[in-house]
C-alpha cells in the first residue's frame, strides 16, 4: 500500500507541474513579448506557438546575404501589406550590422527555436548567418559595423554597443559547442574557432599605449591603422568604460590564457582602478521641459568611469553633437545627456568580482 500510495503521489505531481508549465506557456502566448524578452525564456518556451511566430518574423527581415539590419523589433506583429514590402527588402543588396545587437542576436534566438522545434528552415538561416558572420570578418580579425562595407566610420572595427564582442561571444559558443550549437557542422565549428582567434589577435593589437603603457581601447579602430578613430560628432577617438569593459570581460572567459592575454587583462584593470570617479553620482531630475540627466556631488557615491575618456589624461571627457570636448556632463546639450550613457558604473562588476575570481584561478596577483 505505501508503495501504491506513493506511486499516486508521484503521478499526481507530475501532472501538476505538467498542467503548470503548460498554462504558463499558454499564458505567455497569449500576452503580447517583446523581441528584448523573447531572446531569454524558458527552454521550454520555444516550443511554443508565439516563440515560432517570432522566429518566422526573424526568418523575414534576414536578408539575402544572411545578416539583418538594426533597431527592428523581431516580435512586433507583421501585417500582409509591410510582408509584402519586406520580402522586396530583404532581396535589395544592401549591408547589413552586428550595430546594437543586430544579426547575433537573431542567431542566437533562432538557435534555441531550431533545438526545440527541429524545424530545418531555422537551421538553414541560421548557418547563412553564421556564414555571413565569417564572411565579414577583416583579415586582421577584426569585424566592421555593416557588411558589405559601408564607407564611412562604419568600415571601422566596431567595439561600439558590443558590436564585435557579441559575435565574438557568439561565435565562441559555437566553437565550443556549448548550449544549442551543437547541431553546426565540423566545417563551421572549425571556421568559428579560427575566427575567434583571429578576433583575440586584434583585441590585443588594439589595446591603446599610452607612454609605453598598455591601457584600455577605443570604441573603434581604423581597420588599416589600427588606431583609435572617431565615429559620430560625439564619438571622438578615446578610451572607452564600457565597450572595455566587455572586452576584458571576453578575456576572463579564456580557458587557458597565454602571458600576453594576461598582460592584457592586468593592464586593463589597471587602468580601471587608476581612473574611478568617485563622489559623483548621475541622477535623473524631471522639470518643465521633460526628465534630464545630470552629475552631482556625493561623498558616498562611485565608483563612475566615463564613457569615452581623453587617451593621454583618463579623464572622462562629453562631446554633444556639435563634436567639441566638455569635462562635465552637465554641459553639453540636455537631448545628449538623456539620451546617451556618458558615465556609469562601468567596470564595477568586473573588479569586485569577475577580475578577483579570475586572479586566484590563475594565480595572478
Amino acid at each position: 500500500m505505501m508503495r501504491i500510495n506513493f506511486s499516486k503521489r508521484v503521478r499526481v505531481c507530475l501532472l501538476v507541474i505538467f498542467v503548470f508549465v503548460q498554462g504558463n506557456l499558454l499564458a505567455q502566448d497569449s500576452e503580447k513579448i517583446s523581441w528584448r524578452s523573447a531572446q531569454d525564456q524558458p527552454k521550454e518556451w520555444y516550443y511554443s506557438d508565439q516563440a515560432i511566430e517570432i522566429a518566422n518574423n526573424v526568418l523575414l527581415y534576414q536578408h539575402e546575404n544572411g545578416g539583418w539590419l538594426k533597431n527592428i523589433n523581431m516580435a512586433d506583429d507583421i501585417s500582409e501589406e509591410d510582408r509584402k514590402e519586406l520580402e522586396k527588402e530583404r532581396k535589395q543588396k544592401v549591408g547589413t550590422t552586428i550595430d546594437n545587437g543586430a544579426t547575433h542576436t537573431q542567431l542566437r534566438y533562432l538557435a534555441k527555436v531550431y533545438t526545440a522545434s527541429k524545424q530545418e528552415k531555422y537551421k538553414s538561416a541560421f548557418l547563412k548567418g553564421m556564414d555571413f558572420l565569417l564572411e565579414a570578418q577583416y583579415a586582421n580579425g577584426g569585424w566592421p559595423q555593416f557588411y558589405p562595407i559601408r564607407q564611412g566610420y562604419y568600415e571601422h572595427i566596431t567595439y561600439n554597443d558590443g558590436a564585435m564582442m557579441g559575435v565574438m561571444n557568439l561565435l565562441r559558443d559555437i566553437a565550443k559547442q556549448r548550449n544549442q550549437y551543437t547541431f553546426v557542422d565540423k566545417n563551421r565549428v572549425k571556421k568559428a574557432e579560427n575566427a575567434i582567434d583571429k578576433g583575440l589577435e586584434i583585441i590585443l593589437r588594439t589595446q591603446v599605449q599610452v607612454d609605453g603603457k598598455l591601457t584600455i581601447w577605443c570604441a573603434q579602430h581604423d581597420k588599416n591603422t589600427l588606431e583609435p578613430a572617431k565615429a559620430r560628432a560625439y564619438e571622438l577617438p578615446s578610451l572607452s568604460g564600457n565597450e572595455s569593459t566587455q572586452i576584458v570581460e571576453y578575456l576572463l572567459k579564456i580557458e587557458n590564457p597565454s602571458e600576453e592575454v594576461k598582460r592584457s587583462i592586468r593592464s586593463a584593470i589597471s587602468w580601471f582602478q587608476e581612473h574611478k570617479v568617485m563622489g559623483k553620482k548621475v541622477k535623473w531630475t524631471k522639470d518643465s521641459e521633460g526628465r534630464d540627466r545630470i552629475l552631482v556631488e556625493d561623498v558616498n557615491a562611485g565608483p563612475l568611469w566615463g564613457r569615452f575618456n581623453d587617451i593621454e589624461t583618463g579623464k572622462p571627457i562629453f562631446v554633444g553633437r556639435d563634436g567639441k570636448i566638455k569635462y562635465h556632463l552637465n554641459d553639453i546639450e540636455r537631448e545628449r545627456r538623456t539620451g546617451y550613457n556618458y558615465i556609469d558604473d562601468y567596470a564595477v562588476n568586473l573588479l569586485d568580482k569577475k577580475y578577483p575570481k579570475w586572479a586566484e584561478k590563475h594565480g595572478v596577483k
